[in-house]
């Protein structure tokens, strides 16, 4: 057994710049592509192709591991979970909205 100085945790910010391989994206999120891309297909995830590649950015896994928390813990299928996810972005866009009004 590792002691707990042993462990070494990596962590890296993703945001809307940030870009990433389909492959980066399935090792991230424990996924295989086909998995990916069905989110790509039910419109939970964007994929960015200019360039020349698939690109997704770094938003894409925290919506994906929401996704696969929705599935899990309310048994949702991922066209639940898309508008879900929908409608919790629209919430936070408003709490933002609101957040700058009240500094005025």
């Amino acid at each position: 057994m590792q002691s707990d100085d042993q462990w070494v945790e990596q962590v890296e910010i993703l945001d809307e710049q940030s870009r990433m391989t389909l492959r980066e994206l399935c090792a991230a999120c424990e996924l295989s592509a086909e998995q990916v891309m069905s989110l790509v297909d039910q419109g939970v995830i964007d994929v960015d192709t200019q360039g020349g590649g698939v690109r997704f950015s770094g938003i894409c896994v925290r919506r994906v591991r929401r996704v696969y928390r929705l599935e899990r813990d309310l048994g949702v299928n991922h066209a639940g979970a898309a508008l879900a996810l929908e409608l919790l972005d629209e919430i936070e866009q408003l709490r933002s909205r609101i957040r700058r009004l009240e500094r005025r």
